[in-house]
């Protein structure tokens, strides 16, 4: 299972270019770089978003979405309210995203805890900031998809 928490870039990508059996002669062409240069990448915990938007290119994988998943599960929610008139003024041109969007591996990784014993239901609520009807909702569901 994968670590949201840490994320070794570098690892992660020479482990999709194996599994994918993709030889460093196409990897070096597709990123315009060298062997040894390649090599240092896999060695990088983290990478520049523009090195990172080719290899999820190349290797036809959202690396993107691991990040997403990390805030998902680690940043704090802020506590912050604002009125009407305050919510109007602070506008920003950027999109914005729901924090509360789950994919199917946060999902499991969640489920997992649970059932390892790892973590006790009201651990993951108040940690993660999951509602607890979503929370129970999902153990059912996927618990019945799993007999």
């Amino acid at each position: 299972m994968l670590n949201f928490k840490e994320i070794d870039i570098g690892k992660l990508l020479n482990q999709l270019v194996t599994e994918q059996e993709i030889s460093i002669a196409r990897v070096c062409n597709f990123m315009k770089c060298t062997e040894k240069e390649v090599e240092e990448m896999y060695n990088m915990k983290s990478l520049d978003t523009e090195v990172l938007l080719k290899w999820s290119k190349l290797l036809e994988y959202d690396f993107f979405r691991l990040y997403s998943q990390h805030l998902i599960l680690y940043a704090p929610i802020g506590k912050k309210t604002y009125t009407e008139d305050e919510e109007n003024n602070n506008k920003s041109s950027l999109p914005r995203f729901r924090k509360n969007v789950y994919t199917k591996e946060v999902i499991d990784y969640i489920l997992n805890k649970i059932e390892t014993g790892e973590m006790k239901t009201t651990e993951v609520i108040e940690r993660y900031h999951i509602p607890k009807t979503t929370l129970y909702k999902w153990i059912s569901k996927y618990k019945k998809s799993t007999k």
